[in-house]
């Protein structure tokens, strides 16, 4: 199976700036997109920004200008680099990851979630 770590978060006043880091490990083939996604409370759970293999991207409206999806493939990790945040940016993130384990076919896997607080 297929691991995912996040770091990174904390609280932030607004335009300040955070980076987050999420970690894949396990018996890995290959990862195609990765991603982060972001819930509040009450809320669903909404995409942020996606990168794929080959490094596209793609941001959330409300995002861009702001944050960057970035990934190093070689240590299977994707980083978000988050400038100008706001109040609306407070959220749980997720780590998300379309992964091929050894012998096995391509799945969805998420990390556990890392809380950004952006206040005074």
């Amino acid at each position: 199976q297929v691991q995912l770590v996040e770091s990174g978060g904390g609280l932030v006043q607004p335009g300040g700036s955070l980076r987050l880091s999420c970690a894949a490990s396990g018996s890995i083939f290959s990862i195609n997109n990765m991603g982060w996604y972001r819930q509040a409370p009450g809320n669903q759970r909404d995409v942020v920004a996606v990168i794929t293999s080959g490094g596209s991207t793609n941001y959330a409206d409300s995002v861009k200008g702001r944050f960057t999806i970035s990934r190093d493939n070689a240590k299977n990790t994707v980083y978000l680099q988050m400038n100008s945040l706001k109040p609306e940016d407070t959220a749980v993130y997720y780590c998300n990851a379309d992964a091929k384990i050894r012998h096995g076919l391509i799945s969805d896997y998420w990390g556990q979630g890392t809380q950004v607080t952006v206040s005074s």
